[in-house]
């Protein structure tokens, strides 16, 4: 029943903070954003404390339940063991102590000096936050323009097509490098990268070993027949001693499955237990479940359903390569910025860089296309704001609202379009009016703050009331004169609207020069 129970609350907590990694509409965010904020990192990088005290006093009863039930890289781990369908795959390995105790000490080290994005490269939330939105984002999202097209056959509107495109190729090697790694490391060992590697792991193992409950080992009813020991895929149960490493042991209830002879139960440890008194045992012997055609059957069909779904996925949606069918439009080019973007509420740069785990939340979060990945080494993979695709628009707060760490803080829709993020810097040697002699405007007409104004491009024409006129006073027609922006920097919130449709290509002739720490206008 324990395990049962397990399995249960871990496919539940893992189905949904995927779908909240993964959904694109907004939707999850509002009833699951919780679930991000109760990981161990977000929670600590954030100073959580409801969160953190909730993690502590639940390893302290239980043990690390959390890493089997609320950790969604460690169930993933467990999925990914479940498939190989061998019996009696593991054995008991002795712990590696000081591997564990540098790589924890390292984390605090990081921690303490401002470097949680380095942490969150080997943090189990964030790096399957990674895995899921730069390797699993794509597929789903082309899955959802695939249903999109058949519902629109059938002139239903229940999915809409959203844009699929590779947001930063570093980003996306190393999320593959670690799932790979990640995979094979549970497909062989079970549970060796949460027992060796993750500081989140070691930490809470710490805690788990003075946990209240706990798995017992009654030496007298055991039969040495070791199938306990040989599907722990924490490898943690030394038979040959009658032991149980408590800082490895997830309490995923495997070995409980195994034990047909009532020598294991999950409950207060033998030295707790009042004199006399022996630890409950099943009364009666369980009947193993055949391993047969129904549990093969059932494996089929998620491969199947899985095969399924990665066919849909191939279904890629019409993409817009032309302009009303008369000439294909080049796509636009990222700008050289002296300064880096970051999203509003996020305060500043340092403040970006300190506080984010880079778990691709906010990234997948964004309906805009405006962040991505950042490639830079000292905030790789942390988000960054680029306007080729899309614009910050000013009702969005989205990103604000499901950062679980505070690098990016809650924000109103109102604050947001008093906060300036950058200024527009205008580029004449490639606006249209200047290279192409041809009217344009299209920067004015869509600044949502007002901060851009069209001035004849004509030297000595000024304006006198409604009018143009020239050097001797000659009022010149208004379809003579060439506009071209000056861009009123205190009014400019920087959110890219005038960059993203300008229509000068590759290179646009307006562009957004960020803030080192943003301004309240």
């Amino acid at each position: 029943m324990l395990r049962k129970i397990r399995i249960t609350l871990a496919l539940i907590f893992w189905v949904l903070i995927t779908w909240l990694l993964l959904d694109f509409t907004g939707t999850a965010r509002v009833y699951l954003g919780w679930m991000a904020k109760i990981q161990f990192l977000p929670a600590l990088v954030a100073m959580n404390i409801g969160a953190l005290l909730f993690i502590a006093a639940l390893t302290l009863l239980f043990g690390r339940i959390y890493c089997s039930v609320i950790c969604p890289l460690g169930v993933m781990q467990d999925v990914i063991a479940w498939f190989r369908k061998k019996k009696n795959k593991y054995s008991y390995s002795e712990e590696k102590g000081i591997l564990r105790a540098v790589i924890l000490t390292l984390t605090g080290f990081l921690l303490a000096t401002n470097l949680a994005w380095v942490v969150g490269l080997i943090a189990p939330y964030s790096t399957y936050g990674r895995i899921v939105g730069t390797v699993f984002s794509p597929l789903y999202k082309l899955a959802n323009n695939g249903l999109a097209m058949i519902a629109e056959h059938y002139d239903s509107y229940a999915f809409y097509q959203v844009d699929v495109w590779l947001k930063s190729l570093p980003a996306l090697i190393a999320a593959l490098a670690a799932w790979i790694i990640i995979g094979i490391l549970a497909w062989r060992g079970g549970r060796t990268w949460c027992n060796t590697i993750c500081p989140v792991g070691t930490f809470l193992g710490i805690l788990s070993r003075h946990s209240r409950l706990k798995m017992v080992i009654n030496a007298e009813a055991c039969k040495n027949c070791r199938k306990c020991e040989r599907n722990c895929k924490s490898a943690c149960i030394d038979l040959k001693n009658h032991t149980i490493d408590y800082s490895r042991c997830v309490v995923c209830g495997d070995c409980l499955e195994e034990c047909k002879f009532g020598a294991l139960s999950f409950g207060l440890p033998l030295s707790t237990l009042p004199r006399g008194e022996e630890p409950s045992q099943q009364a009666k012997e369980e009947k193993a479940s055949p391993r047969g055609g129904s549990e093969g059957v059932d494996r089929r069909a998620v491969l199947t359903g899985m095969a399924l779904l990665a066919g849909t996925s191939l279904l890629k949606a019409q993409e817009k390569t032309t302009d009303g069918g008369l000439a294909r439009i080049e796509d636009k080019k990222k700008p050289h910025r002296d300064k880096l973007i970051t999203p509003p509420g996020s305060l500043s740069i340092r403040n970006l860089s300190e506080h984010c785990t880079s778990c691709q939340l906010c990234i997948n979060s964004c309906p805009n296309d405006v962040l991505r990945p950042s490639n830079n080494l000292d905030r790789f993979m942390q988000p960054e704001v680029s306007y080729e695709r899309g614009y910050c628009r000013p009702e969005c707060t989205r990103c604000s609202n499901v950062c679980p760490t505070g690098a990016i803080k809650p924000i109103t829709k109102e604050q947001k379009t008093a906060i300036q993020v950058g200024h527009a810097v205008w580029l004449k040697d490639n606006c249209v009016p200047v290279a192409d002699g041809i009217p344009c405007g299209n920067c004015a007409r869509h600044c949502p703050a007002q901060a851009i104004q069209m001035v004849p491009l004509q030297s000595g024409v000024h304006q006198d009331g409604g009018r143009w006129l020239d050097a001797d006073n000659q009022e010149v027609p208004r379809e003579r004169l060439l506009m071209i922006p000056v861009v009123n920097e205190e009014r400019c919130i920087g959110c890219g609207a005038c960059e993203n449709l300008c229509p000068s290509r590759p290179f646009s002739a307006i562009y957004v020069e960020g803030h080192e720490v943003h301004r309240e206008i």
